[in-house]
Formats: structure tokens, C-alpha cells, sequence
């Protein structure tokens, strides 16, 4: 049997030196935590579940005239939901409700915010904010 030569030896080393590097383990940047926990997209996807089950699914009386709009993927970094006059939802948002990357803090802006039913938005908002998914107003 033939020998392998000095440069096939080197050739099969590095491969196996490849091989080796891709079967490391992920690292920090590479976890998929570390993109959701700066995108804000899981606490506004949790808002809208919560909004879209408390205000629209329970037929809430103080919602009837509008319609939530979803705009959760987003490539500004600002997922966030809207509040549209009902059967419009290409119509200029009465609420908007908006996530930013890398931070807990969400804005909330926009006709509504100026109408009693703001502070019910504001207690609802806060309420799931800190971890509870309950609908009591």
C-alpha cells in the first residue's frame, strides 16, 4: 500500500481542522434569545395577542368601533400594533401602540390617547407589561 504524501497529509489536516471549527458551540451572538431580547418583538407580540383577545374576542363594548391592525414585523426595529376604525384597516391609525429595539419601554401615541378610553389602554397596557394576560378593566 502507497503512502499518502506530505502534501496530502497537510490537505487532510486542515480539513479536519475545518470540520473541527464548524462543530463548536454557538456563541452569544449566535443564540437566538439575544435577537428576540433586543427586537422587542416578543412583548409587543404578547400586548397584541392580549389586546386582540381582551378588547376584539370578548366583543368589549369600548372597542367595537375599531380594529386591530398587526405591523409586528418590522424592519425599523419598532414592531407594534395599531387601532383602526373598524372594517378599515388601511384607514390612519386612531391608536398606535410600538415597541423599541433594545429597551422594555413601549409608546403609545395617537387620537385615542386623548379619549376616556385612554385610561383604560394605558391600565390594560401596563398590566400585561408587567407579566399578567388577564382582561379584568
Amino acid at each position: 500500500m502507497k503512502q499518502p504524501s506530505g502534501p496530502t497529509i497537510a490537505a487532510l489536516l486542515l480539513f479536519g481542522v475545518t470540520l473541527a471549527g464548524c462543530a463548536s458551540a454557538p456563541g452569544p451572538a449566535d443564540t437566538p434569545s439575544t435577537a428576540k431580547a433586543d427586537s422587542g418583538l416578543d412583548r409587543l407580540e404578547r400586548l397584541t395577542l392580549n389586546a386582540n383577545r381582551c378588547w376584539f374576542k370578548s366583543k368589549d363594548p369600548a372597542f367595537a368601533a375599531y380594529s386591530l391592525a398587526p405591523e409586528l414585523s418590522s424592519f425599523s426595529g419598532r414592531p407594534r400594533f395599531l387601532l383602526v376604525p373598524r372594517g378599515q384597516i388601511e384607514a390612519r391609525p386612531l391608536l398606535v401602540v410600538e415597541g423599541r429595539s433594545g429597551s422594555g419601554a413601549i409608546d403609545t401615541y395617537g387620537p385615542l390617547m386623548n379619549e376616556p378610553v385612554a385610561a383604560r389602554i394605558t391600565a390594560d397596557l401596563a398590566r400585561w407589561r408587567s407579566g399578567a394576560n388577564g382582561c379584568e378593566a
